[in-house]
């Protein structure tokens, strides 16, 4: 890997051989994210022998990696979750967030001490690497399953809120000071400042993008971005909640009427599963698969604590007040997947120098293959029989803004200025070729029925469908229209380049 073209070639045919496994997972039912750990697993020492390396500097790259893939991850997760889907499930999703979180740490730390013997600090530390849940691993199954809207939604807000509670305590555990009654406000501190700074940064860039004029389309996207990974830096340079700061902001961007919102969502989309994908390659050239089966007893029955005792008694205590019935409290608990977090978690206690720091990285990788493996397959087979599936209602709805690519079409957008000839032309007078139709007619920001009877005006913007074959003629007879009116091919005028030709 000593040359440009190297690393290009290898990139584009791990993206492309992940593509491909996406499609592969949702059809077996699992977490694609397991196919991409496969493949750096392949590509390290146990297959094509890349010597990613598992040394300070491999360590300290791994981590700081994955921390910024989990940024981007939860970017993606807080900017295409609609407010309106989450709100009936707000209450919920935070005690699952927060209440979930500390009864988990306790119980899988008490399990670990029991099974592994360690001092209670180190056990607790275990306890918290193992708390969080994966958005991306929870929704890449959740997807297809069809289960009642609040469950899904209560279970989004969890995977999206409960990494900065998580990452606080396990950066609070794995430090050397002594733990005094101070830290758990210290904790309070960064989760509400880091609430706040991510209000502020959201709110502020949803006013700046709606009213700053960017002359380039595809700089909005990016300026979306920049919003949320500087809510990130400035919650960490607050000393606050940097991850919880993201997930806010994005989440108000996400919800607000951003110009060319469709292209920031899929960008975001784009980069969180760049970041999926890298993240887990890269988790997968670091780990040493010939130290896993010196773990895999102990990971088994952690794993098996975790999944039987610590996730549902963390359930009981988070769903009780909100009176869900049993049922429902048994999907979200057999609906806590673990992924990318509890592992890029353990690269943080390995940074500290914890004596028990790489047993803990080989297990957690261990439970994320073997319990993800097993919960993922068979989530929707619990949620049928648990009878929390949503009847009547499709089990995947796929949204596009423009799904054009079955019909071999574009969509073109066209504005009326000030002085076009199209002004006071009726729809139907536009006669563009065959196939082509008018989709949507803007005035004032408000829609108009596209009839043919309707009779365009100044600052009209026109959503014109139209195939790829008719395409330019479509573009030609607009540019006629636009120069000569109604009858511009009356006098000549076909809108090609040249004016009156």
């Amino acid at each position: 890997m000593d040359t440009l073209e190297k690393i290009l070639g290898l990139t584009s045919l791990v993206l492309l051989v992940a593509v491909a496994a996406v499609r592969f997972s949702r059809k077996l039912g699992m977490p694609s994210l397991l196919l991409y750990l496969g493949i750096g697993v392949l590509l390290g020492n146990a297959g094509l022998g890349i010597d990613f390396g598992t040394g300070p500097g491999a360590t300290l790259l791994t981590e700081q990696v994955g921390l910024g893939a989990l940024v981007l991850i939860l970017a993606e997760g807080g900017i295409t979750t609609r407010w309106s889907n989450v709100r009936p499930a707000l209450g919920l999703g935070i005690a699952l967030a927060t209440v979930s979180v500390v009864v988990s740490i306790g119980v899988a730390g008490l399990g670990v001490h029991l099974i592994m013997g360690f001092d209670w600090r180190t056990s607790l530390l275990w306890g918290a690497v193992l708390s969080s849940t994966d958005a991306a691993a929870v929704f890449s199954v959740l997807r297809g399953v069809g289960v009642k809207p609040k469950l899904a939604a209560a279970l989004e807000l969890e995977s999206g809120l409960n990494d900065a509670p998580v990452v606080i305590a396990v950066l609070l555990l794995a430090g050397t000071t002594e733990i005094s009654w101070l830290d758990p406000l210290l904790v309070v501190y960064e989760l509400i400042v880091g609430l706040v700074v991510g209000a502020v940064l959201g709110y502020c860039g949803a006013w700046l993008l709606k009213r700053g004029a960017i002359p380039v389309a595809g700089l909005y996207p990016l300026a979306a971005m920049a919003v949320i990974w500087g809510a990130y830096a400035v919650g960490q340079f607050a000393h606050a909640s940097g991850f919880l700061a993201v997930y806010v902001a994005a989440l108000i961007l996400g919800n607000s009427r951003l110009p060319h919102r469709q292209s920031t969502l899929s960008f975001a989309e784009g980069l969180g599963w760049i970041a999926q994908i890298g993240l887990f390659v890269l988790l997968g050239l670091y780990v040493d698969p010939t130290r896993l089966p010196g773990s895999l007893l102990a990971g088994i029955a952690i794993g098996l604590m975790v999944l039987l005792v610590a996730r549902p008694l963390s359930i009981i205590a988070a769903a009780t007040p909100f009176r869900l019935p049993w049922r429902e409290q048994a999907m979200l608990s057999w609906s806590g997947l673990r992924g990318a977090v509890p592992i890029v978690l353990a690269m943080i206690p390995l940074m500290y120098g914890r004596e028990t720091s790489q047993q803990l990285l080989d297990v957690v990788v261990i439970i994320v293959v073997i319990y993800t493996l097993i919960q993922g397959t068979t989530l929707p087979w619990v949620a049928r029989k648990l009878g929390v599936v949503q009847h009547g209602e499709p089990s995947e709805v796929q949204v596009e803004a423009a799904p054009l690519e079955e019909m071999g079409a574009q969509l073109l957008q066209v504005r009326i200025p000030q002085g076009s000839r199209m002004h006071g032309v009726y729809i139907g007078e536009l006669r563009f070729p065959a196939g082509v139709v008018v989709s949507l007619l803007l005035r004032d920001g408000k829609p108009i029925a596209a009839l043919a009877t309707t009779r365009l005006q100044y600052g009209d913007q026109l959503l014109v469908v139209t195939p790829d074959a008719v395409r330019a003629d479509t573009e030609r007879r607009l540019r006629a229209v636009g120069r000569g009116g109604a009858l511009a091919s009356w006098f000549g005028e076909k809108g090609d380049s040249g004016p009156g030709q």
